[in-house]
């Protein structure tokens, strides 16, 4: 297990904690293979009932590490990082994540996968694929639109700006907004509060639900990955990354 992901089970709760608060918690290749590793663990485990995924109230998860991300490249399809999003996108236990600071790129895209999502006022989240000269991840091309409207989607992914914690509430990727002071503990409740309810009628639940999209999410997931991975080897991507490293912004005039 990375020592970058923290997992306890505790009281039929499974608590997956992002614990990089130096890089601001982004995800090296390690941590998505720790990640996916213990949510199948979760679901393997009769006595969990439910997963509570945070990182720290003012950080949650600012996206990809930007070494370990150079890897994507190679085999997007069979990393880690898609590993983690087949694991969080067709767990059957009810996941909940808690959510303060910046939540960028798959920090937002994994929320999409979650059931109760609890923010604080200073989340931050940000789908920057389109000015990195990528493309979405995680289905969230097909949930996002099916979750907030077409526009709003429209507005999130082909800009790909930053926006807070009321604009998440009102596209439906959070259920509420809580003080930073009590985040942590509002999603260890609401964890725990599903933890007690009968588990069938819960995973039954969670599946009906589920049902309608769920192949669609699958086939859309390993389509985005695979024109990901081409991409990254784009020029566009490739000018974005450098601009990135050289922190200066990227040059797409002589791109057609």
């Amino acid at each position: 297990m990375s020592q970058h992901i923290l997992v306890e089970t505790k009281d039929r709760v499974t608590r997956i904690e992002l614990n990089r608060p130096e890089k601001k918690n982004a995800l090296t290749l390690e941590m998505y293979a720790a990640m996916a590793k213990a949510l199948a663990e979760a679901d393997a485990d009769a006595r969990v009932r439910a997963v509570l995924i945070h990182g720290q109230p003012a950080c949650f998860c600012s996206g990809n590490d930007v070494k370990d991300f150079l890897e994507l490249e190679r085999a997007p399809g069979a990393s880690p990082a898609a590993g983690f999003l087949r694991a969080i996108s067709t767990a059957a236990k009810p996941l909940v994540a808690a959510v303060g600071g910046p939540a960028i790129g798959v920090g937002t895209t994994m929320l999409l996968h979650c059931d109760l999502v609890y923010a604080a006022p200073s989340a931050r989240l940000q789908l920057p694929f389109v000015p990195l000269g990528l493309l979405p991840e995680a289905a969230s091309s097909l949930l996002l639109p099916a979750m907030a409207g077409y526009r709003r989607a429209a507005e999130m992914l082909l800009l790909g700006e930053p926006f807070g914690a009321e604009k998440a509430l009102a596209a439906g990727i959070v259920t509420e907004i809580v003080p930073e002071a009590e985040l942590m503990e509002r999603g260890r409740q609401a964890a725990l509060a599903l933890a007690a309810l009968p588990p069938e009628s819960v995973r039954m639940t969670k599946e009906l639900m589920k049902r309608g999209l769920a192949r669609g999410v699958q086939e859309r997931m390993t389509e985005e990955l695979q024109l990901f991975g081409e991409r990254l080897r784009s020029p566009e991507a490739k000018e974005a990354l450098r601009a990135f490293l050289e922190k200066r912004k990227p040059d797409f005039s002589r791109f057609s």
